[in-house]
C-alpha cells in the first residue's frame, strides 16, 4: 500500500462504539472526549480493537492502547524514535520536527543506541535517589514559599498559584535558568505541548526561539563558568557539543515542568473527587508515595507516549503486524494505565491499589530519567497542602473545569479551591 492510499486507510477509521453518530474518526485529536474524557474513548478503541490505525494530529499512525502491547513494543529495538526514519507523510508534519537538522528538539527521547545511550548517561548521575534526597529540603522551601502568601487568604488556584511555579523553579535551579529567563521557557514550553499550534510554523518558531534563548543562556555561562555550578555549568565544563547541551536541556525543562505540574493538578483534583481516599490520606500521610502512584496511573500527566516510534521493518505486535517503511507508532501510556487485563477495576481510584507497572513515565530504556523528581516534588506538594489546608473543598462547579488542549499531555488550566488554614505546627 502506497503512502497516499494509507493516509486514506487511516482518516477512515470508524469511530468506536458511542461515538459512530460522528461518522468516522478522521483525527483522534478531534474526537468526542478526546481533552475532557479521554479514558472512556480510549477504552471503547482498546476494546474494539487494541492496535488499529487511525489519525492523529495529521499524521496516520498505528495506535497502541494494550498494557502488554505498549511495554513489548517500548522495548522492541525494531521501533525507532529517531523521526528521521519515519515515511514522507510523517515527516511533512511539523510537530515531528523530523527534517530539522539543528533544533532543541535533537535530544536523547528522538534518538537510538548508541547515541541514546550516550546522552542519557551525560546527564543520569543528576537524578540519582542520593542527589534527589538533597534537593529535598529545597522543594520544600520552594512549597513553603509558594504557599506562604495565599494561605492566609483561604483560597488559591493550584494551577496557576503553585502546581505551575513549584516544578518550573525547581527544574530551572537544578539546569541554572536564572528567574527572569523562566517566563520565556513556559511561554515556550506551552506552544510546544499544545494540541493546535494554530498555524504551521508556530511551533518551528518556538522551538528556534528556545533554541536561541539557550545559546545566549550558555554563552553567558562560559563567560563566567565560576558561578555556573549547575547541570549546565557542569556539561559544558566536560566539553560536551552545543547543541547536545541545548536539546538536553529543552527535554529536562519540558518533562521537568509540564508534567509534574500536570502531576500534583490532577493529584489535587483526584482526591477531592474522592473525599474517603483524601481523609484516609490526611490520616496516613505515610502513604502519600503510594497515592502518588495511584495518581499517575489514574490520570497520569501524559496519555499518549511523548514521541512517536517508527518502524525499521515488520514488526509484531499483538495480533497485528505493522509494516515497515517508517509507519508511526504510538503508545497510549492513558490506555494502557486503564487496561483491565493488567488492573482490577481499574476505573477505581484506591491509594492502596497495588499500582506498580504503570506506565505514566513509559518503559524500557525511554523510561522518564526524572521520574524520582517529579515524584517528589508531587509529594512534598501534596502533604503541604493537606497539612496547611484543612477542610479543601472546589471552588468551582466541576464542571467548569478545563483541561488543556494537548496532543500528548492531560492537565488541568485552573484548579479554584478553598481551604481554612491551619497554623505551622497545628493539626488540622
Amino acid at each position: 500500500m502506497n503512502t497516499e492510499e494509507e493516509a486514506n486507510d487511516a482518516v477512515a477509521c470508524p469511530m468506536p462504539p458511542g461515538h459512530r453518530d460522528s461518522g468516522v474518526l478522521t483525527d483522534l485529536v478531534d474526537a468526542r472526549g478526546y481533552v475532557d474524557a479521554p479514558y472512556a474513548l480510549l477504552a471503547q478503541l482498546r476494546a474494539e480493537k487494541p492496535v488499529r490505525r487511525v489519525v492523529f494530529a495529521g499524521v496516520p499512525v498505528w495506535l497502541v492502547t494494550r498494557h502488554e502491547d505498549i511495554r513489548t513494543a517500548s522495548k522492541d529495538p525494531r521501533l525507532s524514535n529517531d523521526p528521521r526514519r519515519g515515511n514522507r507523510t510523517v515527516q511533512t508534519a511539523p510537530w515531528v520536527f523530523a527534517t530539522e537538522t539543528y533544533t532543541v528538539t535533537r535530544n536523547m527521547l528522538r534518538c537510538d543506541p548508541p547515541d541514546h545511550t550516550r546522552l542519557r548517561e551525560l546527564v543520569a548521575g543528576e537524578f540519582t535517589p542520593g542527589r534527589i534526597e538533597a534537593l529535598r529540603p529545597r522543594i520544600q522551601q520552594i512549597t513553603d514559599e509558594l504557599l506562604s502568601p495565599v494561605l492566609p487568604l483561604g483560597r488559591l488556584d493550584v494551577i496557576t498559584d503553585f502546581a505551575k511555579r513549584l516544578p518550573l523553579t525547581v527544574i530551572s535551579e537544578v539546569l541554572g535558568v536564572p528567574a527572569q529567563g523562566r517566563d520565556t521557557f513556559a511561554r515556550l514550553a506551552a506552544v510546544y505541548v499544545e494540541m493546535s499550534e494554530g498555524d504551521h510554523g508556530r511551533m518551528p518558531r518556538a522551538a528556534s526561539e528556545m533554541r536561541d534563548y539557550l545559546t545566549g543562556l550558555l554563552k553567558t555561562k562560559r563567560q563566567c563558568p565560576a558561578r555556573a555550578d549547575d547541570l549546565l555549568g557542569r556539561l559544558l565544563a566536560a566539553d560536551h557539543q552545543e547543541h547536545e547541551v541545548i536539546g538536553m536541556s529543552f527535554l529536562l525543562l519540558v518533562a521537568g515542568f509540564e508534567t509534574t505540574a500536570n502531576l500534583i493538578g490532577s493529584g489535587v483534583l483526584a482526591l477531592l473527587e474522592h473525599p474517603e481516599q483524601l481523609e484516609l490520606l490526611r490520616g496516613k500521610p505515610h502513604l502519600v508515595g503510594r497515592a502518588i502512584e495511584e495518581i499517575l496511573r489514574w490520570n497520569g500527566p501524559i496519555k499518549m507516549a511523548p514521541v512517536l516510534r517508527f518502524t525499521t521493518c515488520d514488526v509484531g505486535i499483538g495480533d497485528v503486524t505493522v509494516p515497515g517503511g517508517g509507519e508511526a507508532v504510538l503508545l497510549s501510556y492513558g490506555a494502557g494505565n486503564r487496561d483491565p487485563a493488567r488492573f482490577a477495576e481499574p476505573d477505581r481510584f484506591d491509594i492502596l491499589r497495588d499500582s506498580r507497572g504503570h506506565l505514566a513515565f513509559g518503559h524500557g530504556i525511554h523510561h522518564c530519567l526524572g521520574a524520582p523528581l517529579g515524584k517528589a516534588e508531587a509529594a512534598i506538594a501534596l502533604r503541604a497542602l493537606l497539612e496547611h489546608c484543612d477542610g479543601l473543598a472546589l471552588a468551582s462547579d466541576p464542571s467548569e473545569l478545563t483541561w488543556g488542549h494537548s496532543r500528548f499531555m492531560r492537565g488541568l488550566t485552573s484548579l479554584p479551591v478553598t481551604f481554612r488554614p491551619v497554623p505551622r505546627g497545628s493539626t488540622p
